[in-house]
């Protein structure tokens, strides 16, 4: 008999992974909310975590493996795909190279901390996920997504801002920096907690699954696990 892929996890699937394409060509820009300087990847980037925590609540951590590393390989091959079409000489009618440039050819230092940040970042929040679930009985939801959020996220800007901007802003800059993305992706969790909660219900009832990682191996390298 053929395995059934659910669309459910399809979609969320997706999502996550046009999240991050998206936030790594946002990133670029700085923008300004209240006293606080932060990237516009935070507008889409704590999505992608709180996919991974309704991933790991419902399938569990083999679900969530799988999509972090699809996620990591279509996000370089947008990467990849970015530079060559820098690289290819633009037409006549094309007059916005400088612009384009800009906008999708990231520096080497930046996609490398952005690469290594992510994975750090979302197993460590998975993990997380997984280990809190078997422990709390499978209550307390919240406390983990948020508990998992403050650990995945804290992981991805200690090592983004670390790789990306030592030796470039002083390192008191540097903790500020991470400190504060790391709270204001944790209170975008927060706010976002009741639709979340809503949503893991949701599929839950609809998929009819609640996984325990009782018995999985947390090797991220073990993708056949699935």
């Amino acid at each position: 008999m053929k395995k059934q892929v659910s669309v459910t996890f399809m979609v969320l699937g997706m999502l996550f992974t046009v999240c991050l394409i998206v936030s790594n060509i946002v990133e670029q820009k700085l923008i300004q909310i209240g006293p606080f300087e932060a990237t516009a990847g935070l507008l889409i980037f704590p999505v992608s975590y709180i996919i991974n925590d309704l991933i790991a609540e419902v399938w569990g951590y083999r679900k969530v493996r799988l999509i972090i590393w699809n996620g990591f390989l279509l996000n370089f091959m947008a990467v990849l795909i970015f530079k060559i079409s820098i690289v290819v000489p633009g037409s006549g009618n094309f007059h916005n190279q400088e612009a384009f440039q800009s906008v999708l050819g990231n520096t080497g230092r930046i996609v490398t901390a952005s690469f290594i940040a992510f994975l750090v970042g979302s197993f460590l929040n998975g993990y997380v996920m997984s280990k809190m679930k078997i422990m709390q009985h499978g209550r307390g939801f919240s406390v983990r997504a948020i508990a998992s959020t403050i650990v995945g996220e804290g992981a991805d800007s200690i090592v983004f801002f670390t790789i990306a901007f030592s030796g470039i802003i002083p390192p008191s800059a540097l903790v500020m920096l991470i400190l504060t993305q790391t709270g204001m992706k944790t209170a975008y969790e927060v706010i976002a907690l009741p639709v979340t909660n809503i949503l893991v219900k949701w599929v839950k009832k609809k998929e009819e699954t609640d996984v325990y990682d009782e018995d999985v191996s947390y090797n991220p390298l073990k993708v056949g696990e699935i």
